[in-house]
């Protein structure tokens, strides 16, 4: 583990933790923010992306008093095997329930666990960033099985394949170019593994997870998601909070980090002054909290 201390009071904690007896599968992560915040914001990257591709939320959210981990995932082949893998991890870092913010494949795998967990919830909420419930949309189910074969170079081809092209503006461009440097980055396994579980057949099932507080965040220009794609998601969670992007392509949170990072202050203040509260409550006014805390107690007298 290594330290990247910012303050006195909040620091960075690079991490690589082994969970699964296999010691090849290694959770690569940053902890960032007061460790006392039992139910954190977990931060879960597409096919291309890393831990650090959350940079711009991580630095903002834990400025705001919020704990906030990235993580990267291992090779995991099959959706059973991811889910068993993350709540292990969630065990190993003593946390009961979290709040999920998954961008494309990282919200399919969101809302995936969430559904694996439902008897025993471990989320407590959800943001989908850019993301979809039904893998068949990408029309490679027949192929899931045969990424294992290919070599880097091809799975990369692919990856790149839904990256923006065409003018785009200053921003967007370096969100690219980043995103090609963190794809460089992944080895064949990890990239093989990531495509299967995004495109072998499967499907969200949301009556296991109806209850759950969602918030749907997608944009407006051009990304890898179509029209389809975005209305069943709308269909799917017909109370869920909508935060749309006028522009930001594939990768909003690293083009577009200021709105992004509203829309997930937004949907967090919801749990300020509960147990599920992912930031210190030293950095809620009382008058916030008190406004919460009548909110809290109108919803009980509802039900």
């Amino acid at each position: 583990m290594e330290e990247i201390r910012i303050s006195p009071d909040y620091n960075w904690f690079r991490s690589t933790i082994i969970v699964d007896d296999d010691d090849s599968k290694v959770w690569s992560l940053y902890d960032a923010g007061p460790k006392s915040i039992r139910c954190p914001i977990i931060f879960l990257p597409p096919v291309s992306g890393t831990a650090e591709v959350f940079f711009q939320q991580v630095l903002a959210l834990t400025g705001w008093g919020y704990r906030v981990i990235s993580l990267q995932y291992p090779v995991y082949w099959d959706l059973l095997e991811f889910c068993d893998g993350f709540r292990k991890l969630l065990d190993h870092l003593h946390l009961d329930k979290v709040h999920l913010f998954g961008a494309s494949l990282g919200g399919f795998l969101a809302q995936k666990f969430a559904e694996h967990t439902h008897k025993s919830p471990r989320v407590h909420s959800l943001i989908l960033c850019n993301s979809f419930s039904d893998t068949t949309i990408f029309n490679q189910t027949l192929t899931a099985n045969s990424f294992w074969l290919m070599p880097a170079f091809m799975l990369k081809k692919i990856v790149l394949g839904n990256f923006a092209k065409g003018p785009v503006d200053p921003k967007m461009a370096d969100a690219i170019d980043f995103m090609v440097d963190r794809l460089e980055s992944l080895n064949q396994g990890e990239l093989a593994s990531r495509l299967t579980l995004n495109c072998q057949n499967s499907y969200v099932e949301p009556h296991k997870i109806k209850d759950l507080a969602v918030t749907i965040m997608d944009v407006f220009d051009q990304s890898a998601l179509s029209h389809e794609a975005k209305e069943e998601m709308y269909k799917l969670y017909p109370n869920a909070r909508r935060a749309h992007l006028k522009t930001g392509g594939n990768f909003p949170y690293l083009c577009r980090s200021a709105e992004v990072n509203l829309y997930i202050q937004i949907h967090l203040r919801q749990f300020h002054g509960t147990r599920y509260a992912a930031i210190n409550s030293d950095m809620v006014s009382a008058e916030e909290l008190e406004v919460q805390k009548s909110h809290l107690v109108n919803s009980a007298n509802d039900q």
